[in-house]
């Protein structure tokens, strides 16, 4: 299979109208598709649904690379532990300090490196936790809000990042702003479209 493949994808919320009835979609594998749309309308659900995080109530999702990464709302770090050893954590295997504070320097972080992530900006912490995704051995990335928290330099500096790092993985990204969406490049999809909730 070529693509991630939604099918009569359904969810609802208990108490709250349907997210999605019968939402289809394509996301092909080694590409970058990008996930648009006013908060509220399922950019993080649909995340979830694909990582196998929630059900959904009806439809099929086929295709997803079972080895995963991901940039979740929320940047998951250990509070007591520096940044570098939150990305050394989230990276089974050998991976060198010397890897990891290149990989911390190329998004600015290089200073930070042993500051312990209580003690980080928000800023910072989204820049570590997007370092840790990126490192972590898989064959999908998965990013929810990945920029948010940084100015337009930091913001710029990670998306490059991403973009040089990703080295043919798949990326399917939530984005709220619009350049970001179309700078990542790849499909953009957004889901306030009336075909995506039919």
């Amino acid at each position: 299979m070529k693509c991630i493949a939604v099918r009569g994808l359904c969810k609802c919320f208990k108490g709250n109208a349907p997210l999605f009835r019968g939402l289809d979609m394509d996301f092909p594998l080694g590409e970058v598709t990008v996930l648009t749309g006013p908060s509220g309308i399922g950019k993080t659900t649909l995340l979830s649904i694909l990582m196998g995080l929630i059900p959904y109530d009806a439809g099929e999702i086929l295709g997803v690379p079972r080895r995963q990464a991901a940039v979740f709302q929320e940047n998951r770090l250990i509070p007591d532990l520096s940044a570098a050893r939150n990305i050394a954590l989230g990276c089974p295997g050998p991976l060198s300090r010397a890897v990891v504070l290149e990989h911390l320097g190329r998004v600015g972080l290089a200073e930070s490196a042993d500051a312990p992530a209580c003690g980080l900006s928000g800023g910072m912490a989204r820049r570590a936790a997007v370092v840790r995704a990126c490192l972590a051995p898989s064959d999908i990335l998965f990013m929810d809000e990945p920029f948010a928290g940084l100015d337009a330099v930091s913001a710029r500096q990670t998306l490059e990042y991403i973009l040089d790092v990703r080295k043919g993985r798949t990326l399917v990204a939530a984005v709220h702003e619009r350049v970001h969406a179309e700078a990542l490049g790849g499909d953009v999809l957004d889901l306030s479209c009336a075909s995506f909730h039919l």
